[in-house]
């Protein structure tokens, strides 16, 4: 998919797959690394030495990584200067799916090349593998509309982790599908609710030109009425980007 290009406040759905649409992650471990990525590699700086000292041995939050506490900037580090906002994100079994926010002059591309990078170096080494990770460059898609915006936002962080649930009946049982989703932490759900703090997303911007509604209950009611009133095929016609 070509690229388009990006403007300071403009929504962008990224995504990228596995090189020959191979697993990316392997296990819970891979899909934690993913998040330390996505919380401190949105910086202008080299995040390599900042993560060396994350994983020192003798960093007691190493032991913990599902805690909000390890997501934490710590305080004797640089002041973070993100590159972009994470609005909302999805770590599917070979692709990722993230609503980014251009908020410095090509701090997406800068961003998603250091995410590329950082996670290709972590999996070669633990998988004592070699070259490419990924499949070719990230594709992109400018999102205009506030509709869009609030259908791709849901599409990224409710409907693909609905994809991942054993013999799902979606339409027939949304209620415990929804409440299934909630518990894991490899969507940007239950942080955008505000019942987890990893320190990832930034929806200050997104949540006013969306108005989307930021209680559970009430976010749930928006998620089905879309599926429900339009049909969850014509949702993913509209939502969805070419996954090939």
């Amino acid at each position: 998919m070509r690229k388009e290009p990006f403007n300071v406040g403009d929504f962008v759905h990224v995504y990228n797959c596995g090189n020959r649409k191979m697993p990316i992650f392997l296990d819970d471990k891979d899909r934690w690394r993913m998040l330390t990525i996505l919380r401190f590699f949105n910086d202008s700086r080299s995040s390599l030495n900042l993560l060396r000292q994350l994983y020192s041995p003798r960093n007691l939050l190493r032991s913990n990584l599902n805690s909000p506490n390890f997501f934490r900037w710590p305080e004797y580090w640089p002041k973070q200067e993100p590159l972009a906002e994470i609005v909302s994100y999805a770590l599917m079994p070979n692709h990722y799916h993230l609503l980014l926010r251009e908020i410095i002059p090509g701090g997406i591309s800068a961003f998603i090349k250091k995410l590329g990078n950082g996670y290709t170096a972590y999996f070669n080494v633990k998988y004592s593998e070699s070259g490419k990770v990924f499949q070719g460059s990230y594709q992109a898609r400018l999102i205009n509309g506030v509709r869009y915006l609030q259908y791709v936002d849901t599409y990224i962080q409710v409907l693909n982790p609905l994809e991942l649930l054993p013999n799902r009946t979606v339409l027939g049982n949304f209620d415990a599908s929804f409440g299934q989703i909630l518990k894991s932490p490899f969507n940007s759900i239950k942080e955008n609710l505000g019942s987890r703090n990893f320190s990832i997303t930034e929806r200050k911007q997104f949540l006013a030109i969306s108005n989307l509604p930021t209680e559970i209950i009430a976010y749930e009611a928006f998620v089905r009425n879309i599926i429900f009133d339009k049909g969850l095929k014509k949702f993913l016609g509209n939502a969805a980007i070419e996954e090939q």
